[in-house]
């Protein structure tokens, strides 16, 4: 009884999604935002690109990279223990190389020139997903996560609907 009402319930959500594909694959939102299904096989799991606004740097790199790291910002900055009120995200591979003066850090997990853009893009990804909040960039942000994770999530979600005009 109930396989047949989720399989209508996929079939409905298929159906819109692939309307929702053709409609922004038609009309792309300013050429800034890409949606689509990550497989054809399944239109349930999409993955999204957002380009910031033309001339806003998001990575800065040095003039002796790869010597030295780059930086990275989010613009405008985001609520997350690892993210500066700035936006400049705080992660031990963005740490210049060698040994760290405050010794939290071991010299392997902070910058070195075998390390590279993708490296440290899929560093920031899993930084987003589980925050270090024994070292983080805002401490009071931490101490939200740790304390009340409901309150902070809600904050995150208003942040974001505000960022989208929802």
């Amino acid at each position: 009884m109930f396989g047949n009402s989720t399989r209508a319930q996929t079939s409905t959500a298929t159906r819109r999604l692939m309307k929702e594909y053709r409609d922004l694959t038609a009309d792309p939102l300013q050429d800034t935002i890409t949606a689509g299904p990550v497989s054809e096989d399944n239109m349930l799991e999409w993955e999204a690109l957002i380009q910031g606004p033309e001339g806003t740097p998001y990575l800065v790199f040095p003039s002796d990279y790869p010597l030295n790291p780059f930086t990275m910002t989010f613009d405008p900055p985001l609520l997350h223990p690892n993210i500066y009120p700035n936006g400049v995200v705080c992660i031990s591979i963005l740490h210049p190389p060698g040994d760290d003066p405050l010794h939290y850090e071991s010299a392997s997990e902070r910058w070195s020139p075998v390390q590279g853009v993708r490296s440290v893009l899929l560093s920031v990804l899993s930084m987003l997903a589980e925050p270090n909040i024994e070292s983080g960039a805002d401490v009071e942000c931490c101490k939200l996560f740790r304390d009340n994770k409901p309150e902070f999530e809600r904050r995150v979600r208003e942040q974001v609907n505000n960022l989208l005009g929802i």
